[in-house]
C-alpha cells in the first residue's frame, strides 16, 4: 500500500513539474515573440517560430503576437507570422482582429498580406458592428478603401449605428480632399445612397454639412 502511495506521490510530483515546465516554456516563447516584434528582430522572431512558440498566445488584453505586430505596423514581422499560420481573425478583448485592425488603421502592407493568405473573414465585424471597410472610410484611408473594394467585402454593410461606409465617410469625415476621394471610390464601386435610421441619405448629410463637392460626387453616381 505504501509503495502504491509512494508511486502516486512521485507521479503527481512529476506531473506538476512537467506542467510548470510547459508553462515556463510557453511564457518564454511568448516573451521571445513579443520582444522580437517590439525590437524588429526578425531573426529572433523566426527562431521563436521555428522553436514552436505558440502563435496564438494572448496578453492581458487578449491580443495575439500577430495583432501586436499589426498595432506596431511591423509589416515584416506580421508577414512572417502570417506565413507561419497565425490566425488573422483572432479576436482580442475589444473584438479587434489582425484583419479588422489592419483595415481600420490603414496598415496596408499587412492588410495585403492578410488578404493574400486567403484566410481573412471579410464578414467579421468590430465592436461597433462594422466591417473593415467602414472604419477605413471613416479614418481617412483611401488606399485601404481601394484595397478592400477589390475583395468581396459588403460595400453596403450597415453597422450598429445604422451607418454604411459611405455614410461614415460623409458624417465623420471633414469634407476635405481625402474623404472626397474615399466617397468617390465608394460611389464608383457601386455604394448605394442608403439612408440612416432617421431616413437621411449620404447625399442629404453632405448637403446639410455644406460639403458641396462631396454632394455633387454622390449625386453624379458611378463614373463609367
Amino acid at each position: 500500500m505504501r509503495a502504491v502511495l509512494g508511486r502516486s506521490v512521485l507521479l503527481a510530483a512529476a506531473l506538476l513539474v512537467a506542467a510548470r515546465t510547459v508553462a515556463a516554456d510557453a511564457a518564454e516563447g511568448r516573451t521571445m515573440l513579443v520582444e522580437a516584434i517590439q525590437s524588429g528582430d526578425i531573426a529572433q522572431l523566426r527562431a521563436a517560430i521555428d522553436a514552436g512558440a505558440d502563435l496564438e498566445t494572448r496578453d492581458g488584453q487578449g491580443r495575439t503576437p500577430l495583432l501586436l505586430a499589426v498595432h506596431a505596423d511591423a509589416a515584416e514581422a506580421a508577414k512572417l507570422l502570417i506565413q507561419a499560420g497565425a490566425d488573422v481573425n483572432a479576436r482580442d478583448a475589444v473584438k479587434d482582429t489582425p484583419f479588422l485592425y489592419a483595415g481600420a488603421e490603414g496598415r496596408n502592407e499587412i492588410l495585403k498580406a492578410i488578404l493574400a493568405s486567403g484566410r481573412a473573414n471579410l464578414k467579421d465585424t468590430n465592436r461597433y458592428g462594422g466591417t473593415a471597410l467602414i472604419p477605413a472610410a471613416h479614418h481617412g484611408h483611401p488606399e485601404t478603401v481601394h484595397i478592400l473594394l477589390g475583395t468581396d467585402i459588403d460595400i453596403d454593410h450597415v453597422n450598429d449605428l445604422g451607418w454604411t461606409a459611405l455614410l461614415e465617410a460623409v458624417i465623420l469625415g471633414d469634407g476635405g480632399p481625402v474623404h472626397r476621394q474615399i466617397v468617390g471610390l465608394l460611389v464608383d464601386a457601386g455604394a448605394k445612397n442608403t439612408p440612416d435610421r432617421g431616413g437621411r441619405t449620404p447625399l442629404d448629410h453632405a448637403r446639410a454639412m455644406g460639403f458641396r463637392e462631396m454632394a455633387d460626387r454622390i449625386a453624379a453616381g458611378p463614373r463609367r
